[in-house]
């Protein structure tokens, strides 16, 4: 059984920065893809930004250029670092990895924007 773990997240003002962190544990031998999505109320979850082994970093267009996703394979973490925080990113964002052939979530934490 693999867990996820995230870290991070809170209230923060319209411009500012925030950075989300997510651990895997448990047994694990190799994490295809590490990758953040965010849920708000009513809407489907969406993909922010993905790191698959050998690929390069995939963004949603809506946040190009303001978030940076990094991985640390020796220590199976995803990292998310969000800067020009806007209010329409406040939302849950959820961890998310493909580990040996399955797909678990973190439980998800909230961001708040305010204007």
């Amino acid at each position: 059984q693999v867990q996820l773990v995230e870290s991070g997240g809170g209230l923060v003002q319209a411009g500012g920065s925030l950075g989300l962190s997510c651990a895997a544990s448990g047994s694990i031998f190799y994490i295809r893809l590490m990758a953040w999505y965010r849920q708000t109320p009513g809407k489907q979850r969406e993909l922010v930004a993905k790191s698959v082994s050998g690929s390069r970093p995939s963004y949603a267009d809506s946040v190009k250029g303001r978030f940076t996703i990094s991985r640390n394979n020796a220590k199976n973490t995803v990292d998310l670092q969000m800067n020009s925080l806007k209010p329409e990113d406040t939302a849950v964002y959820y961890c998310n990895a493909f580990v040996d052939g399955g797909e678990y979530w973190g439980q998800g934490t909230q961001v708040t924007v305010s204007s």
